[in-house]
């Protein structure tokens, strides 16, 4: 397959033309014709932050000491330019957080030394300006030691505003083994008509560093010719090379007429499916692929290059399937699947915006159903086609499982019978619309798109 050629933003000028371009949608489902979208959120000023009211914060056993000690905005690495903020990830007492669309993009990882968790300080920003036209919402970061690399390293997920623009996305490695200091290491490209990488997943396998990639309607823009989840090989982060991808249509339920997107499932509904996310257990040997209404995959990948498949979830019939993002619980025994409903009322389907489902996966052939939970913000369908209303991405420390939430902000819910979760906590800023959540050791961290990286911590003074 015949790549586009990547074009390298030089100057500040060739950047700022591309911000002009309005994005007609950013649903994590493209093609649902919804008119739903992520980016119409107010992106405010330090000075506006300020003028916010108090967070919500409510919490029972370990979380009721819990408290906002830092609420900071990232800075304009562009005169005049506000971006806003997508996922949160930490290490070794950095945050790094990826940006989404707002004001043309381009916004790129901004790197805060969380030395004093109670001032972060933005100390560095990258993946910025390498492909114009492009928004960086997922960054993961990892010490990582092959033949070839030996550091702290980020891989960045690239997706274009314009996916018939002449660039293509991807994702960039960055060695940020000094974080005040990124260097830009590699670039991995999709298919050129897709907007690119979505999320991923960075983990090493003895000697070998993959990253796990989901590129949503990679199959279906392709004609079958490239697959939604692709594993790439990043050992050489200056050499990044594709080792397998996943065909739908060889489990036995999919039929070789699948378009990449519209599946005739067996319950008789022409349902979507398309790769949204995915991530690897601490030993990188399983992978899980968050599919939409095809569930989540499970993958044995200790082969990279010939993947096992394993099984996956399932849906009721009258279930929206969704399946948004995975996270893993009780030694990787659990699987903690969220669901990404943002159209409640559906014909054939049940009203409902999405909630979370936790499985059994100590059998991977055979996940079991144990248990749903459902937020207070679930149920209210009057709100119409919403995301502020659908859970998003799930975490889990020990027995305490953390819910990003958009309007809800953050739950946390006590998992340690997963087949009865309770909520016992509950962090929801002024004017919420919290996209991720990360948990450390010292902190929890939240990225709010409007309102930029909050941080959460134990006061022990109470």
């Amino acid at each position: 397959m015949k790549k586009k050629k990547l074009i390298l933003a030089t100057t500040l000028s060739s950047v700022l033309a591309f911000s002009s371009f309005a994005p007609t949608t950013f649903a994590h489902d493209d093609l649902d014709n919804s008119g739903a979208e992520k980016s119409e959120r107010t992106v405010f000023t330090p000075e506006q932050l300020e003028q916010l009211g108090e967070p919500l914060l409510d919490g029972s056993k370990n979380l009721n000491f819990l408290t906002e000690v830092a609420a900071v905005q990232t800075e304009e690495i562009y005169e005049g330019v506000q971006n806003n903020t997508a996922d949160v990830y930490a290490h070794k007492g950095f945050a790094y957080v990826g940006t989404h669309t707002a004001n043309g993009g381009n916004g790129g990882v901004r790197v805060f030394d969380l030395k004093d968790p109670e001032n972060p300080v933005e100390v560095a920003a990258f993946a910025h300006d390498d492909v114009p036209g492009t928004w960086h919402e997922k960054v993961i970061v990892k010490s990582i030691n092959t033949p070839h690399f030996n550091g702290d390293l980020a891989v960045v997920s690239v997706q274009q505003l314009d996916r018939n623009a002449d660039t293509t996305g991807g994702f960039l490695l960055y060695d940020v083994t000094d974080p005040y200091n990124p260097q830009k290491l590699g670039y991995w490209e999709v298919y050129g008509q897709t907007n690119g990488t979505h999320e991923l997943y960075l983990t090493q396998q003895g000697n070998k560093a993959v990253v796990l990639t989901a590129n949503p309607y990679a199959d279906y823009y392709s004609h079958g010719e490239e697959h939604d989840f692709q594993i790439v090989d990043v050992s050489d982060p200056t050499n990044p090379e594709t080792l397998w991808q996943f065909d739908p249509r060889s489990l036995p339920e999919v039929s070789e007429e699948f378009n990449g997107y519209h599946w005739n499932a067996p319950d008789g509904k022409t349902r979507p499916v398309f790769a949204h996310s995915v991530m690897a257990d601490q030993t990188g040997k399983y992978a899980y692929v968050s599919m939409w209404d095809l569930g989540t995959i499970l993958f044995d990948i200790s082969d990279p290059e010939n993947p096992e498949y394993l099984g996956r979830t399932y849906f009721a019939s009258d279930q929206q399937g969704s399946a948004h993002s995975a996270t893993l619980a009780k030694g990787g025994n659990v699987l903690i699947e969220t669901r990404e409903v943002y159209v409640p009322v559906r014909p054939g389907y049940e009203q409902s915006y999405g909630y979370t489902r936790i499985f059994d996966i100590s059998d991977k052939s055979n996940p079991e159903l144990l248990s749903e939970f459902k937020t207070d913000l679930v149920d209210n369908v009057e709100d119409g086609v919403t995301f502020a209303n659908t859970v998003h991405d799930p975490k889990v420390r020990g027995n305490t499982l953390y819910l990003s939430h958009y309007a809800g902000g953050v739950y946390a819910v006590d998992i340690a019978d997963p087949s009865a979760p309770v909520q016992i906590g509950q962090y929801t800023p002024d004017q919420s619309f919290v996209w991720g959540v990360f948990v450390d050791k010292n902190y929890i961290l939240a990225s709010d798109m409007g309102q930029g990286l909050k941080v959460l911590m134990k006061n022990n003074k109470k």
